[in-house]
């Protein structure tokens, strides 16, 4: 099946930003990528696009995003946006990038609308809340208003499409340090090719059992800059655990409920240890001398001294 140059998967994304063309031809375009893979230079064009049509964020210090695609059919808990909490308990500034749940039951944006965060796209206020609590939220809809066009089709829809495969691309901070979770390898090989040439530190991870993080389940491939490498859990620090005990509930309702117990510290072992590896290896991202231990140490203390809830507090409030 053909493909498009950089140039026509870019002139693409513009036009559907600009509403050029109408709901009809957007989803049998949304169904070409859903029976074959985006190619890399169609990745690159649609990123540019949306970036380019992005109501722009500049916050006053390097931030980190921690942010997976989704569309992995998982249904786990919000192990990234808890991760999020976890790096700015322990201090780092995190801009997390996120929205409502398409394919899944609750989305980063749900999550954090149930407990009554108000999304902003004003610059002052941001950077205030990167300040204050460590981390502030980039509503995907605010930053992206371009892709008004294709919200409705995609919820029609119902699965992970080409917007899920963007998604931890196109943050408007635009962080110098990534850790991003896709839902399959091939997916991970093209982001770790597309941001060996972005000048951010990353790590692209992908289990390899089907989730877009370290879901400790299984074997895990991680992609950096220098880093290229298949893990058990057991040499990341963390004993295997069965894909039952991350199940986020049934309705967005009980997702926001587990998300909080988990940040109170009453989370189980597994629902701990998923979010702290996670969050440690988002710190090796940010500090590349941190081992594995500093780095599970670090991220074990945020959570389980009440650090990550302080900072979501201070967040939401």
């Amino acid at each position: 099946m053909e493909t498009l140059s950089e140039e026509e998967a870019f002139a693409l994304m513009t036009d559907i930003g600009a509403g050029k063309l109408n709901e009809s031809h957007i989803s049998a375009l949304l169904s070409v990528w859903m029976i074959r893979p985006v190619s890399l230079p169609e990745l690159k064009g649609f990123r540019k696009a949306l970036l380019d049509l992005a109501v722009p964020f500049q916050p006053d210090m390097p931030v980190i995003d921690v942010c997976g695609t989704g569309g992995d059919g998982s249904n786990t808990f919000n192990i990234s946006t808890l991760s999020a909490f976890v790096l700015a308990g322990a201090g780092i500034k995190v801009a997390k990038h996120g929205n409502y749940g398409v394919s899944s039951v609750s989305g980063s944006s749900t999550v954090m609308e149930l407990h009554g965060y108000k999304f902003t796209n004003d610059t002052q206020t941001l950077r205030q809340q990167l300040e204050q609590a460590n981390i502030c939220f980039l509503h995907a809809p605010l930053f992206h208003p371009a892709l008004s066009h294709v919200g409705a089709i995609r919820k029609q829809l119902g699965m992970r499409t080409i917007f899920n495969m963007l998604g931890p691309l196109v943050n408007p901070a635009h962080p110098a340090y990534q850790l991003s979770g896709v839902f399959n390898l091939e997916l991970g090989r093209m982001y770790h090719y597309l941001m060996q040439d972005s000048g951010v530190r990353y790590l692209v991870v992908h289990s390899l059992d089907g989730y877009d993080e370290i879901s400790l389940t299984g074997r895990v491939k991680l992609f950096g800059p220098d880093l290229e490498k298949i893990f058990i859990p057991e040499e990341l620090g963390f004993k295997t655990i069965l894909p039952e005990k991350l199940t986020g509930g049934n309705s967005a309702e009980e997702a926001a409920a587990l998300f909080l117990s988990i940040l109170k510290g009453k989370g189980t072992t597994e629902q701990n240890d998923a979010v702290i590896a996670n969050a440690a290896a988002a710190i090796r991202v940010r500090e590349p001398a941190s081992s594995i231990a500093q780095s599970n140490e670090k991220a074990k203390e945020a959570l389980l001294s009440g650090k990550a809830m302080n900072a979501f507090k201070t967040l939401v409030s």
